[in-house]
């Protein structure tokens, strides 16, 4: 009886690891510094070999290839190594540089010299200035990767002063003629010793976009007039009305009126309104008339959420004169889309400011690392960097679906749509 054919089963010449995991730099900001460090400390050694690879490519092309041989006519000539460093991931790596001779002596690499310069500014040491690794801790965290010098705090600051200039002159100059905004929420808070009011728009897509900022002492009439005309001057449009959602100050809606005269309604925030009105009472009665209020804010048409207010008027009448003043101090622009018949599809998003405060929140976290301010520029290079950091992870508006009908709403409210047929007859 014949022997059975073993039978082996076809193994593979090659091992595969599968599809490559890609990580976006949205993920990657989101490690945690020990997961960031150990990611590119894995990496550097990679960079390394490549730049050694091009290093020795320029020697073999000026001085020919190692231990080949010699026609007598070779201009030039090795000569060992220097010690020198190149930028990788915002370090400054040791290596070993070759070093060529000829008949005119020593022969530079450009290929090493662009290595070392590694550029004007590193994006990744922006970020991690931005993100927390101040310029005092700076060179501890780079020396924590095997092969790093490390950079000096000096020079992490003059490569943050150079790219947040850049940020800054980048941010205040952007052209707005291509976004078609709906809606502005504007709003200002304490900053390093001064005000600094910033500027949000939302397009009609939803999309949300940080316009500017102004550095002032107050929020006063004059400065954010000038402010709001300068986003007029890059291309803001508002000749189809525009909705501006503000916390109540009376400079800011002051200048809002100057500014955009006829084009605007102006949204006053209603947590704001509830907040002071509930701030001439006891404490011990604030919570009831806190949750009227709100129970009253949040009727669906304007003619209910009159009359509940009006009640509580009446009775607060009784009680605290100064909070019926606060209620009635503008109290119109609280119910500017009930007005307009959209509270119920779009008040949710529209009807206090706590779209920007939430930037603000995100500004205050990034500036408040530094704990002496020189001077103004300095603050406005940083808070530049913050918001420019922040825009692009600005979702868009809940609800953005409706916002056509609120421009169509505005339009018919402020009378525009009678201005523009009048336009178009005339041309």
């Amino acid at each position: 009886m014949g022997r059975m054919p073993h039978l082996v089963k076809e193994r593979k010449k090659a091992k595969r690891l599968g599809e490559p995991r890609i990580i976006r730099s949205e993920e990657f900001e989101g490690y945690d510094i020990d997961t960031r460090l150990e990611m590119i400390r894995a990496l550097i050694p990679i960079g390394i070999m490549a730049i050694y690879e091009e290093l020795d490519k320029e020697v073999v092309k000026l001085a020919g290839a190692r231990h080949s041989r010699k026609q007598g006519k070779e201009r030039y000539y090795r000569h060992g190594t220097n010690p020198g460093s190149v930028k990788l991931a915002g370090q400054r790596v040791p290596v070993r540089v070759p070093r060529v001779r000829g008949l005119e002596g020593e022969v530079k690499l450009t290929s090493y010299n662009k290595f070392h310069q590694g550029g004007t500014f590193d994006e990744t040491l922006f970020r991690r200035v931005l993100y927390g690794i101040s310029c005092r801790n700076y060179e501890r965290a780079a020396l924590e990767i095997p092969g790093a010098i490390g950079i000096s705090s000096s020079s992490v600051s003059r490569g943050f002063i150079h790219a947040s200039a850049s940020k800054l002159r980048e941010f205040q100059e952007r052209d707005l003629r291509k976004l078609d905004m709906v809606a502005l929420f504007i709003d200002g808070k304490r900053f390093a010793e001064d005000e600094r009011v910033i500027a949000l728009g939302v397009t009609l897509e939803g999309e949300k976009h940080l316009l500017g900022f102004v550095q002032t002492g107050t929020e006063n009439e004059r400065s954010l007039s000038l402010f709001l005309n300068s986003l007029l001057d890059r291309g803001l449009k508002i000749d189809q009305g525009i909705l501006v959602v503000i916390d109540g100050s009376k400079g800011i809606g002051s200048a809002i009126r100057k500014a955009f005269k006829a084009k605007a309604l102006i949204q006053r925030c209603q947590w704001h309104k509830r907040e002071n009105v509930v701030s001439y009472l006891p404490k011990r009665e604030q919570g009831y008339w806190r949750r009227r209020l709100q129970r009253a804010y949040e009727r669906p048409t304007e003619k209910e959420a009159k009359q509940a207010l009006s009640k509580i008027r009446s009775e607060l009448t009784e009680i605290n004169e100064s909070a019926v003043r606060s209620l009635d101090e503008g109290f119109e622009e609280t119910l500017t889309l009930h007005r307009l018949g959209l509270f119920p599809l779009i008040g949710r998003s529209l009807k206090t400011t706590n779209i920007i405060e939430s930037v603000n929140a995100q500004a205050e976290e990034c500036c408040g690392r530094v704990d002496y301010w020189k001077n103004s520029n300095q603050k406005q290079r940083w808070l530049a960097a913050a918001l420019t950091d922040i825009e692009p992870r600005l979702r868009r508006l809940l609800g953005y679906r409706h916002l056509p009908a609120l421009r169509v709403a505005m339009m018919k409210e402020l009378k525009l749509d009678n201005e523009n047929e009048r336009n178009q007859r005339a041309a």
